[in-house]
């Protein structure tokens, strides 16, 4: 017989399949979880038109929440704070933190007779994925007996020492005093109460208090679609090599660093370079390209569709990526999938991702060092590219084993096995 599938109401407030970064996670885990768990998603209203083109049914599959009378207000006050200039993101994240317990509040209006009742098995809180967010779901949760799980958090990567000049051209005041998150109330209540905290990253694995170390699993939040990401890149090393940036054009994703870095393989005819995306610093990034005499061999692409990032993708050897504080790196797997080899700063997301035997890592250093280092593994590989097809062929053997959807929802449904056979916590007076 079959064993049934457990009973899960999943909170994902950013779901969307329409959407990158954050809403896509949470769409594509949330999605994940119904082959391993009989799943009811719920969301923010501004999601519902592209999960229904999805093909949810709302109210069977999804429910969603009306939270923006008090949502709306705060990501306009953020985005006026950050002067709409693409920067400033811990603004952003300051403002979901301060909105999203009203949401919370909804969600438990709408779905706690069912969670007393014991509808659900487990309760998952999958975004917002930052862990300087308090859900008081969870001592509900563990009031009535349900397991609470939280994750993946990630987030929160310290600003490397010598790159704080990147950080007030990021506008990121609020990164000098973000440790103060870990005094928020109901911080601690929220461990408490949690079944599972699932981290996406071992920095914030560091953050959680030692006590709750027995809680804990180790998930990076980021995956891939495979039906999105189904290209292979030739790998074809006979000519001048071809490198990929994909990222919004901002000073922590490093484009300026690669430009000058890369800058005398690109005029002596070994490399090409393609820039995928746009933002702030798009036209110093042109102008600087004018004055290394770069010529054709740098192409700005500026936003493409997240479909067709692939296309340009596909067709190159690398995909050079310095950025200096990236917490998840999906962009790092993209390219894994298509067989295209990451050059990635060995800090955050990217460091833990790439592997010696899937691509290369630069060592975190100051502004001139990581562009030092970045030159000479560009002109090691253009010497001798040998080694590419056979790191194209593990990065992509890596995400198909560890890192498509599918997987991170096997290894989730291990950690709600794991806390469903603990047996269920008693309930406790709220």
């Amino acid at each position: 017989m079959t064993p049934r599938k457990p009973s899960v109401l999943v909170i994902a407030e950013a779901a969307n399949p329409e959407w990158v970064s954050v809403p896509l996670i949470g769409w594509s885990l949330g999605t994940a979880l119904r082959e391993v768990a009989d799943v009811h998603l719920v969301t923010q209203i501004r999601n519902r038109d592209a999960i229904l083109r999805a093909g949810l049914e709302e109210g069977r599959e999804f429910t969603v929440i009306d939270s923006e009378a008090v949502t709306r207000p705060m990501w306009r006050l953020a985005n006026a704070l950050r002067m709409g200039q693409g920067k400033g993101w811990t603004m952003m994240t300051a403002a979901s933190a301060l909105a999203y317990p009203y949401f919370e509040h909804l969600v438990w209006k709408r779905f706690g007779p069912d969670i007393r009742a014991g509808r659900f098995d487990i309760v998952h809180r999958v975004t917002p994925l930052t862990p300087t967010t308090v859900s008081s779901l969870s001592w509900k949760c563990a009031a009535a007996g349900i397991p609470f799980v939280v994750g993946p958090l990630n987030g929160g990567v310290p600003w490397p020492r010598d790159f704080d000049a990147e950080r007030r051209r990021e506008r990121e005041w609020l990164s000098y005093v973000r440790g103060a998150y870990k005094l928020l109330p109901g911080r601690s209540r929220m461990l408490e109460a949690t079944s599972a905290i699932i981290v996406g990253s071992r920095h914030t694995e560091s953050e959680i208090p030692a006590r709750y170390a027995d809680k804990v699993f180790y998930l990076p939040e980021n995956a891939i679609d495979p039906g999105r990401f189904n290209r292979l890149a030739a790998q074809d090393i006979s000519g001048p090599l071809r490198a990929v940036f994909i990222g919004r054009l901002v000073p922590y994703k490093g484009p300026d660093m690669l430009l000058e870095a890369a800058a005398g393989l690109i005029r002596d005819g070994k490399l090409i370079l393609d820039i995928v995306g746009d933002g702030p610093m798009r036209s110093d990034l042109e102008a600087l390209a004018g004055r290394l005499s770069l010529g054709s061999a740098v192409t700005f692409h500026g936003m493409v569709p997240h479909d067709r990032v692939q296309d340009i993708a596909v067709g190159s050897n690398l995909l050079t990526f310095p950025s200096i504080r990236e917490f998840g790196g999906g962009v790092v797997l993209e390219a894994m999938a298509l067989g295209v080899v990451p050059v990635v700063v060995d800090y955050g997301g990217p460091g833990e991702l790439v592997t010696d035997e899937t691509g290369y890592r630069i060592p975190i250093g100051d502004r001139s060092g990581v562009i030092a280092g970045l030159r000479r593994t560009l002109e090691a590989i253009v010497a001798d590219p040998s080694a590419l097809p056979r790191m194209a062929g593990a990065a992509q053997d890596r995400v198909a084993t560890s890192f498509t959807w599918p997987a991170k929802a096997r290894q989730v449904a291990g950690i709600y096995d794991e806390i469903l056979a603990a047996g269920r916590a008693e309930p406790h007076p709220d």
